[in-house]
C-alpha cells in the first residue's frame, strides 16, 4: 500500500510539472481565464488492447471508445483521483475486476455499454460512493442478484436495456418509490430513470412490482419505454405489461385478533396475526424502533394461508409499545400494528434487616447447651409474604416469623424483683399463645379446594389469623390468607388434584415453632384420569350388546351346519313333489271367433304328469300375453 502511495505522488508531481498524453489517446485542457480548468482524455484507437496506465493525473473525464480491450484491471484508475466521467464503450470487454473501479471517490458517471459483459461486479460500486449514473445496456447480463441492491441505492440513471434479462429480485423495486413507502414528490431532482427495455422478460408474480409500475404515472420512477413486452409465458407472449394480468399472483393482506391490548403487569400475552396472499406471503414480527422479535411461532395450514403467534412472558413496562406483524412475497408486502399496554405497579415490601442473611436452603442453629431448647430451623424467605411457615416434618422445631434481631443468643438473667416480674410475663405470654389455636383438622377435600377448621382458645373473635399454605416440601411456594380467630374456618383455594399439602394457622404473638400444622390430601380429579360411573354403565351396556349379537351368530352356524346333513334327501323329496318339468315351450296363435286375440304358450304333458294350474288362469294352463283389451293372466 506503501509503494502504492510513493507512485501516486511520483505521478502527481510528474503530471504537474510535464503534462504528457498516452501515445493513443487525445488529451484537451479546458482552461479558464483564472487558470484553472478540466482535462478531458479520449483514447478510440482501434488498435488499443489494454487500458492505458499513463493517463495524465488531472484527467476529469476519461473515454475509452472502440478499441480492442477486452479487460479492465485490478486498480486500473486508482491514481485518477479527481475523475468524475469514465466511458468505456463499445469495446470488447468481458471480464471486470472487482476492484477495477478502487479509489474513484469522486465519480459521478460510469459507462459500459456495447461491450460483451455477462456478470458484473456490484460490490464494486462501493468504491464510487458518490456515482449516479450507471449505463450497462448493450452488454450480456443475464441476471441483477439480491447481493446488489444495496450498492444501487443512490443510483438515479440506471440502463440495463438490451441485456439478456427474464426477471429481476423483487426487493429491487422496494428502493424506489412508491415501493419504499416514501411519500410521492414531484420533485425532478429526486426522480429515478430505468432502462428496461428490449429484454426477453418471463412475466410471473417475481416481476409484478414491475408491471404495476409501468401502470403508474405520476411517480418519481421512470421508465425509458413504457411499451416493455413479455416474452413469456407462452399465453402471456407479445403482450405488454399494461395489459398482463398475473395467474396466482396476490398481494399479502394481514388481520391481527385485536389493534390494541391492555395486560397486567407481569403476564403473559400471546399475539397473533393471519395473513394471505400468493405465493404464500412470510410473516415476521418487528419492534417499534424495527428490530425483530425472536420469540415466535408461524405456520401454513395451506397454500397462501400462513399464521403466527409472539409470546411475551412475564410482561414488564418496558415491554409496552407498537409490535409490527409483517407479510411478504415477491408480490408485495401488507403490515399490521398491535399496540400493548402494561397495567399495575410493581409492590416492594421492605422488611427489616435480617441476620443472618437467609438463603435458598435452611440454615440450622444450635443454642447454647445450657438453654434447654431443640434445634431452630430458619425457613426460606418469599417475596410479597410476612410471615414464612415451613410445616413440621420431623421432630425438629421450625421458626414461623423472619429473625428480626440477630444470632440467636442466651437471655440474661435480669437482677432484681423486676427481672423476675419480666421473665414470668414473657413466659405466661408463650404459654397462653401455644393453647391459643388448637384442634386443627382439614374437612370437605376436593381435587382443587379444601376447607380448614379450627378452635380459638382464649382468643378474641377479632384476632388476626395467618393461614400459610403449600405443597409439601415445596416451601418457595407458599400461599397466605389473612383471617380472624372467630371465623373458625377457611376455604383453600388454587389446590392441584392428588397432592399433599401443608397448612399451618400463625396467630399473633405465637412462640416460634408453636404454630399448628396438618398435612392433608387433594383428592383425584376424576376427569384427569378416572372413570365415571356414567362412562362405566355405558361400557357395560356396549358389553352385553356384543355378547347378544355372539351368542346369536354362534347360534346361526350350528343351525345351518345340522341342516346340511339332510341336503341329498331334501333334494329326493322335492323331485317326487314336483308337479311339471318344463321341456318345451310352443309358441301358437289362438283364434276366437276366427280373429287372432293373443299368443299363448303350451307344453305338451304325458298321461302320468300332473298338470298345475294356476289361479286365475283356465282348464288348460293357458297363457295369454297381456293386450288393451284383455285382462292379466297367471301362470305359475
Amino acid at each position: 500500500m506503501r509503494r502504492l502511495l510513493y507512485v501516486h505522488v511520483f505521478v502527481c508531481c510528474l503530471g504537474m510539472a510535464h503534462p504528457f498524453c498516452p501515445s493513443q489517446c487525445t488529451c484537451v485542457f479546458h482552461g479558464r481565464t483564472d487558470g484553472t480548468g478540466s482535462r478531458s482524455v479520449l483514447c478510440n484507437d482501434p488498435d488499443m488492447s489494454d487500458v492505458p496506465v499513463n493517463v495524465p493525473v488531472d484527467t476529469v473525464k476519461l473515454r475509452i471508445e472502440k478499441t480492442m480491450v477486452r479487460r479492465i484491471p485490478t486498480e486500473a484508475f486508482y491514481y485518477l483521483v479527481d475523475l468524475r466521467y469514465l466511458w468505456i464503450t463499445y469495446n470488447s470487454v468481458s471480464s471486470v475486476d472487482t476492484a477495477s473501479f478502487y479509489n474513484l471517490k469522486v465519480l459521478h458517471e460510469l459507462r459500459l455499454d456495447g461491450n460483451m459483459i455477462s456478470v458484473f461486479p456490484w460490490e464494486s460500486l462501493k468504491e464510487m460512493p458518490r456515482l449516479k449514473t450507471l449505463d450497462l445496456h448493450n452488454n450480456r447480463i443475464t441476471n441483477v442478484p439480491n447481493e446488489a441492491i444495496p450498492y444501487l441505492l443512490n443510483i438515479t440513471y440506471l440502463d440495463l436495456s438490451s441485456n439478456k434479462l427474464a426477471t429481476l429480485p423483487s426487493d429491487l423495486m422496494d428502493i424506489w418509490p412508491p415501493f419504499n413507502g416514501a411519500p410521492i414528490s414531484t420533485n425532478v431532482s429526486q426522480k429515478v430513470v430505468l432502462g428496461l427495455q428490449d429484454n426477453p422478460w418471463f412475466c410471473d408474480c417475481k416481476i409484478s412490482k414491475l408491471i404495476e409500475l409501468s401502470k403508474m404515472s405520476g411517480t418519481l420512477v421512470v421508465l425509458m419505454d413504457l411499451l416493455l413486452p413479455c416474452s413469456g409465458p407462452e399465453n402471456l407472449a407479445g403482450v405488454p405489461f399494461q395489459r398482463a394480468e398475473l395467474d396466482n399472483c396476490v398481494k399479502p393482506s394481514v388481520m391481527t385478533s385485536a389493534t390494541k391490548i391492555t395486560s397486567p403487569l407481569g403476564s403473559n400475552v400471546l399475539l397473533r396475526c393471519d395473513a394471505t396472499g400468493f405465493p404464500t406471503p412470510t410473516l415476521y414480527w418487528t419492534k417499534a424502533d424495527g428490530s425483530l422479535v425472536n420469540n415466535t411461532v408461524q405456520e401454513s395450514p395451506g397454500e397462501g394461508v400462513r399464521w403466527s403467534i409472539m409470546s411475551l412472558h412475564g410482561i414488564l413496562h418496558k415491554d409496552a409499545g407498537n409490535y409490527s406483524c409483517k407479510a411478504k412475497n415477491v408480490a408485495g408486502n401488507a403490515d399490521a400494528i398491535i399496540s400493548i399496554s402494561v397495567a399495575g405497579a410493581i409492590g416492594t415490601t421492605i422488611l427489616p434487616p435480617i441476620e443472618p442473611e437467609p438463603t435458598s436452603q435452611s440454615t440450622t442453629f444450635t443454642p447454647p447447651t445450657d438453654t434447654p431448647t431443640s434445634p431452630i430451623t430458619t425457613s426460606t424467605v418469599l417475596p410479597r409474604t410476612s410471615t414464612a411457615v415451613v410445616p413440621k416434618k420431623t421432630k425438629t422445631t421450625t421458626i414461623s416469623t423472619i429473625l428480626q434481631k440477630g444470632p440467636l443468643k442466651q437471655a440474661k438473667p435480669q437482677q432484681g424483683g423486676n427481672g423476675r416480674k419480666l421473665a414470668a410475663d414473657e413466659k405466661s405470654k408463650k404459654s397462653d399463645a401455644s393453647q391459643s389455636v388448637k384442634d386443627l383438622k382439614i374437612v370437605e377435600e376436593t381435587a382443587d379446594t379444601a376447607v380448614l377448621l379450627w378452635t380459638a382458645d382464649g382468643l378474641p373473635n377479632d384476632a388476626p389469623l395467618t393461614v400459610v399454605y403449600s405443597p409439601y416440601d415445596e416451601d418457595d411456594i407458599k400461599r397466605t390468607l389473612e383471617t380472624n380467630a372467630g371465623r373458625g374456618k377457611v376455604l383453600l383455594e388454587g389446590l392441584s388434584s392428588g397432592m399433599r399439602y401443608s397448612v399451618c394457622l400463625v396467630a399473633t404473638g405465637s412462640a416460634a415453632g408453636k404454630d399448628p400444622c396438618i398435612d392433608f390430601y387433594t383428592l383425584d380429579n376424576v376427569e384427569d384420569g378416572g372413570q365415571s360411573p356414567f362412562f362405566i354403565i355405558i361400557s357395560g351396556i356396549a358389553c352385553a350388546l356384543v355378547v347378544s349379537l355372539i351368542a346369536l351368530l354362534v347360534y346361526k352356524i350350528l343351525a345351518l351346519f345340522c341342516t346340511g346333513h339332510s341336503t341329498a334327501s331334501d333334494e329326493e323329496e322335492l323331485e317326487k313333489d314336483s308337479y311339471v318339468k318344463f321341456e318345451t315351450i310352443s309358441m301358437k296363435q289362438r283364434t276366437l271367433n276366427s280373429h287372432p286375440t293373443e299368443f299363448w304358450a303350451r307344453r305338451a304333458t304325458n298321461e302320468s304328469e300332473q298338470m298345475l294350474l294356476c289361479s286365475r288362469s283356465s282348464t288348460d294352463s293357458q297363457m295369454t300375453y297381456k293386450s288393451d283389451s284383455s285382462r292379466t293372466e297367471y301362470l305359475c
